[in-house]
């Protein structure tokens, strides 16, 4: 049979520029090794899925042919900025129709490109039937080759060239809690939907009762759905540990072995963007929202085991010298460092409206008080471990923040801790700074006031003041005329975070 040949001509269409890597230097030796490989077995794949995560953490994406693949590799591919500018419903934050977006990257006006780079270093084949198809995390740059200021993988790989340069390395445990409940039909949740406007939330029901802690058979009536999810997770290069039930209905707690903090923050993002259409394909929902409108459902929390090793030895500098156990200068230093910086940064660990709720006092081990304690669960930080396996666990986190900036917060604030106190910290304790926020307004409030830029930068930080301030003003525009019982999971909350997080 006769099939027609389609011309091709050789133009780069929207490849970001021709040898845009090579150009500009930016990978390392490792990197183009890698490359080099991934280029030898495109003609094994159908797909690849080129991704980065947004502000909120949230996966973006473009799936090439492998063909496209083979270009975009070293070319990089042209990305619109949007993903950067929007809340949480797609509500434009940032106006960049003015000459002058007012957050100081020209490139943002009129949403003109930014080049999204491969990472080879991140490249996975998908596992599963039907096409093939490779998932890849992408790096953000400007178009003249420097590093996107609004990349939040960008902030995670700045902080550790500050470890990098003292010699230090961190290690990372994920600990992670996440609700896996039965879709109860196929309603996309579109109706009503739009920007600023989420449709209605998926209708699911509880794959059991909870409230029994760690109890086998609770695991067993979910284990049906968990244990290929964790073969496939293993199958990804996932360095798995445990699938655990906790006590809400159907709540699993996922954990990791260690990793380097980089690979555990691209963990977190494949985790959750897998665990979701893994489950979704086979008429279930997870969800990482703290605390779903679920009947009976207690909060997830996000725990951050973290310790730092020298480079050169690989001794855990945490660890306190003799057999016994207890903090050693360097954790207490790395302490301070998290609790003097804890209100600047809380919003990277707590984004959502919804994720307050789980630091009420009506809950018993929520880490509502600032403090550290030896192996106390009841404390925000947690020392655990003696040796060469102490760390430090922190427990503020919700599940649904962005892995990248979650963690650069911790490790930027665990470094200023270690490098010795200095402003506020030198100054003695900071007002309210024996208590966690208790809403994202006045984890809002902190960040727009703070030290945040420090960390993130003046462009991202005010790009995210601005994101947030709009998912706060309609929460709060909506309770004046929903008026919504004080400590109860809203309707507002289900829409917006239950399907996307």
């Amino acid at each position: 049979m006769y099939a027609r040949s389609w011309s091709t001509p050789a133009v780069e269409g929207s490849v970001g520029s021709h040898s845009f890597v090579a150009g500009h230097g930016l990978w390392t030796e490792e990197q183009t090794a890698a490359a080099a490989q991934i280029e030898a077995g495109l003609g094994e794949l159908d797909f690849v899925r080129l991704v980065f995560g947004d502000p909120h953490g949230l996966v973006r994406m473009k799936t090439l042919t492998a063909r496209a693949f083979a270009g975009v590799l070293r070319n990089g591919m042209n990305f619109s900025p949007g993903p950067f500018l929007k809340d949480t419903a797609c509500t434009t934050a940032v106006n960049y129709r003015a000459d002058e977006p007012g957050i100081g990257v020209e490139e943002i006006a009129g949403l003109g490109n930014f080049v999204l780079v491969p990472d080879p270093l991140t490249f996975l084949p998908l596992p599963g039937d039907g096409p093939r198809t490779a998932w890849v995390i992408g790096d953000e740059y400007l178009r003249d080759g420097t590093p996107h200021p609004l990349s939040s993988r960008g902030v995670l790989r700045r902080t550790l060239a500050r470890y990098a340069d003292r010699g230090l390395a961190p290690v990372l445990g994920l600990e992670v809690e996440w609700y896996l409940t039965r879709r109860l039909d196929d309603d996309p949740g579109n109706a009503g939907n739009g920007f600023g406007r989420q449709g209605p939330a998926p209708r699911v029901a509880a794959m059991n009762s909870g409230f029994q802690f760690n109890w086998e058979s609770a695991y067993d009536s979910v284990a049906h759905l968990t244990d290929p999810l964790a073969l496939d997770l293993l199958r990804l290069g996932l360095p798995l540990r445990s699938m655990e039930h906790e006590m809400g209905p159907g709540q699993v707690e996922t954990t990791f072995d260690p990793m380097s903090a980089l690979d555990t923050a691209d963990a977190m993002l494949l985790l959750r963007t897998y665990t979701k259409q893994w489950c979704a394909r086979r008429g279930h929902h997870a969800s990482f929202m703290s605390l779903p409108l679920i009947d009976g459902a207690d909060p997830s929390g996000w725990h951050l085991n973290q310790s730092v090793v020298e480079s050169a030895t690989g001794r855990n500098i945490f660890s306190a010298e003799g057999p016994a156990t207890g903090m050693s200068p360097n954790s207490k230093a790395y302490s301070e460092g998290l609790l003097d910086w804890l209100r600047d940064l809380f919003i990277l660990s707590v984004p959502s409206v919804n994720g307050y709720h789980r630091l009420g006092t009506g809950h018993a081990l929520s880490p509502t008080k600032v403090g550290v304690s030896l192996e106390s669960r009841t404390a925000m930080l947690r020392i655990v471990g003696s040796g060469n396996g102490a760390h430090i666990e922190n427990r503020i986190g919700e599940p649904c923040a962005n892995p990248y900036l979650n963690i650069a917060a911790q490790l930027f604030a665990g470094l200023e801790g270690l490098d010795g106190p200095s402003g506020a910290a030198a100054d003695g304790p900071r007002e309210g700074s024996d208590t966690v926020p208790q809403s994202l307004r006045e984890a809002l409030e902190a960040f727009r006031t703070g030290r945040a830029a420090q960390l993130l930068g003046g462009p991202l930080a005010t790009v995210l003041t601005k994101v947030k301030e709009s998912e706060v003003r309609r929460y709060e525009a909506w309770a004046l005329g929903a008026s919504p019982v004080p400590g109860q999971v809203t309707e507002w909350e289900q829409r917006e975070y239950f399907a996307a997080f």
